[in-house]
């Protein structure tokens, strides 16, 4: 019979089912620490991504909620485009301010005609109206403009009924009247009412979805890395002898003022000196067509010219591929892009004497 150990020399064995389950314990309690730790992670990245996204998403949304001011682009309104005599005094127009757009082109004896295009207003009283010169159908055609005038060339009546123009002529359609304190043939006025009014009678389209012509942007335009760029505080042009149109730069409103002749150009009605946010200068080739002196111009081609607004200038070119087609202009190779705001297009004589400065 064996003895038994006494107590000091009885010897534990270590339990090692214990210690499996002691060291399976702590890996689990790491790993599942860890899977915490990223998921946690991968919640705060995704977080961070989604408001990524949302601060693009807002960007977004806040840049096509920005509308522009020079019309209505939720407004499928057909535009108006109206002749306007320009034999008259720097004060003697009326309602000019309103239109978006707006030509001055040579007619005969070295004098201006102008064609002010309207949009989205209800202008009461516009003029004074005058005849209408066939190469400003093409100007327009380009807008999908109601065309309004009282009279026409010999040319301009061809014209109308060969390319199909949507006009009212003020010799034969209402929409007219004639202020008799002023001499004729100066006094011929309209407005906007009655111009609607006798385009829907002639069962003309009075909406459209091709008048867009000038890219616009709502954000104020920035000339970054513009090697040619010009201050243009002052800008003159001529259109012949006796014709000379200029700007001044308005720093504080931040548009040009306008001048015929060296005096203000102001309207009849407001006394307010016209004013534009944008110039656009096009050299044109004109050539004369009979001995009455009537006027052609190489509206189809492409030419050189200048784009001004904010203070600045800058070289531009500008192309037309058929009468109705759109003018599209250039800067560096890039489809211009126009600030918001009114535009004046002087289409000037390629060998007019331009100054910007």
């Amino acid at each position: 019979m064996r003895k038994p150990k006494s107590l000091g020399e009885v010897r534990i064995k270590p339990n090692r089912n214990k210690k499996k389950i002691i060291i399976v314990s702590v890996i689990s309690i790491a790993l599942f620490l860890i899977f915490i730790g990223l998921f946690y992670f991968l919640l705060s990245m995704n977080d961070n991504k989604s408001e990524k996204e949302k601060i693009k998403i807002d960007d977004a949304s806040t840049v096509e909620k920005k509308d522009l001011t020079v019309y209505d682009v939720n407004s499928n309104k057909r535009p108006i485009a109206v002749m306007i005599d320009n034999n008259v005094g720097n004060n003697a127009h009326v309602g000019l301010q309103d239109a978006y757009l707006t030509y001055e082109i040579i007619v005969e004896g070295g004098l201006t005609r102008i064609m002010a295009i309207f949009k989205d207003v209800n202008t009461g009283v516009i003029g004074p109206v005058r005849s209408s010169r066939h190469y400003f159908l093409d100007y327009a055609l380009e807008s999908d403009a109601i065309y309004a005038h009282y009279g026409w060339s010999t040319f301009a009546q061809n014209d109308i009924r060969a390319l199909g123009v949507n006009n009212i002529n003020g010799l034969y359609d209402n929409g007219y009247y004639r202020n008799y304190n002023i001499a004729a043939p100066h006094n011929v006025f309209t407005s906007i009412e009655d111009l609607e009014m006798t385009a829907s009678s002639k069962g003309y389209s009075t909406t459209s979805d091709n008048y867009s012509l000038l890219n616009y942007t709502p954000d104020d335009i920035a000339f970054n890395d513009t090697s040619d760029l010009l201050n243009a505080n002052t800008i003159s042009m001529t259109y012949s002898y006796s014709q000379v149109r200029s700007y001044t730069y308005d720093a504080t409103n931040r548009y040009y003022l306008r001048y015929m002749n060296n005096s203000p150009h102001t309207d009849r009605d407001s006394g307010v000196q016209y004013h534009y946010k944008n110039i656009i200068i096009m050299k044109v080739n004109n050539r004369t067509l009979d001995s009455y002196g009537r006027q052609d111009l190489d509206t189809v081609g492409n030419g050189k010219g200048y784009y001004i607004t904010n203070g600045y200038a800058i070289p531009i070119t500008w192309s037309k591929d058929s009468r109705s087609g759109k003018t599209h202009y250039y800067y560096g190779g890039n489809e211009l892009v126009v600030s918001d705001g009114n535009t004046m297009i002087q289409v000037v004589p390629v060998n007019s004497s331009i100054t910007i400065s």
